[in-house]
């Protein structure tokens, strides 16, 4: 399972979705599944690869938490999570999206 953090450069919520997403794997037992992070700087590369914010978090080539109709863009992005919103998805969710694209293949 190919896992890819994608932010613009100089992301406030970087660090956070990836200490999140390292946590959920670490408790979903998959502590050897690694991810790597990737600088998206362009517009012109945001949409052609439908990056609709910093950061997202691609899950098997998906974006688990995408929002319809969102334009994509160089822009911070804001989760809405079970309390507020966020600037990266809370850990069950992420916790979920893994199981979720785990059982994708």
């Amino acid at each position: 399972m190919e896992i890819v953090v994608l932010a613009v450069p100089d992301c406030p919520n970087e660090t956070l979705a990836a200490d999140r997403l390292r946590q959920a794997l670490d408790e979903e037992g998959r502590r050897e599944v690694g991810f790597t992070v990737r600088v998206i700087a362009e517009q012109a590369e945001a949409e052609r690869i439908g990056f609709t914010g910093s950061p997202t978090i691609w899950i098997g080539g998906r974006d688990p938490f995408a929002e319809a109709g969102r334009a994509p863009g160089l822009a911070c992005r804001v989760y809405r999570t079970p309390d507020a919103l966020a600037g990266a998805p809370e850990l069950g969710e992420l916790r979920q999206a893994l199981r979720a694209g785990a059982s994708r293949g």
